[in-house]
């Protein structure tokens, strides 16, 4: 029988482990294309892994339905916009709200790898493997993202709000956005001569 000692140092290597996974997850967060050029690699693998099986496909079409779950969550916004509430602006002389994300996308990054991790450890149990006709999965999984997708456009248009962002605008870069500076400071000098 395990010892009150035995099970301290347990939870301590358990927390220690925690720790460093954390801090690990936490310096990944500025690089969001490392972040996801790893999860096309993990899913890719996974992939590879159940295309060479010739099975599993209730686990490939449970993970796909997930991640379209978490794709919704990443795409909608915090705020219900049908209530009566703040809104986007629709013009250019109201003030500007940015778009805040129902699941923002760090959360959607982690929580779709470690999706992808489990159905790859799923794969090596054969309880998991059920006989089942994968066109029809197939077919339905197709259906079922033609018409979250359209009806997630429909929400966007009649809101009036891009999901997408590129970063924050950039001022001044290239040739015009910095000559009135330039220009000011030149005229400057020349007053002070």
């Amino acid at each position: 029988m395990p010892s009150a000692e035995d099970s301290s140092r347990a939870a301590q290597l358990q927390a220690q482990l925690e720790r460093k996974f954390q801090t690990y997850l936490d310096k990944s967060v500025p690089h969001v294309s490392q972040r996801w050029s790893a999860f096309a690699c993990v899913a890719l693998v996974y992939l590879v892994r159940a295309y060479f099986l010739k099975g599993y496909y209730i686990v490939t079409y449970g993970l796909g339905i997930y991640n379209l779950n978490l794709l919704i969550g990443f795409m909608t916004p915090q705020m219900d916009m049908t209530e009566d509430g703040p809104s986007l602006p629709t013009s250019g002389n109201e003030e500007f709200k940015p778009f805040v994300r129902r699941l923002p996308e760090f959360k959607f990054w982690y929580r779709s790898a470690k999706s992808v991790c489990v159905a790859f450890c799923m794969t090596f149990c054969p309880a998991f493997d059920l006989p089942v006709f994968w066109p029809i999965l197939l077919m339905y999984f197709i259906m079922l993202l033609f018409m979250t997708m359209k009806q997630q456009v429909k929400h966007m248009l009649k809101y009036k709000y891009v999901p997408f962002s590129w970063g924050k605008k950039q001022y001044g870069k290239g040739g015009t956005g910095g000559a009135s500076a330039d220009a000011a400071t030149a005229g400057l000098k020349k007053d002070n001569k």
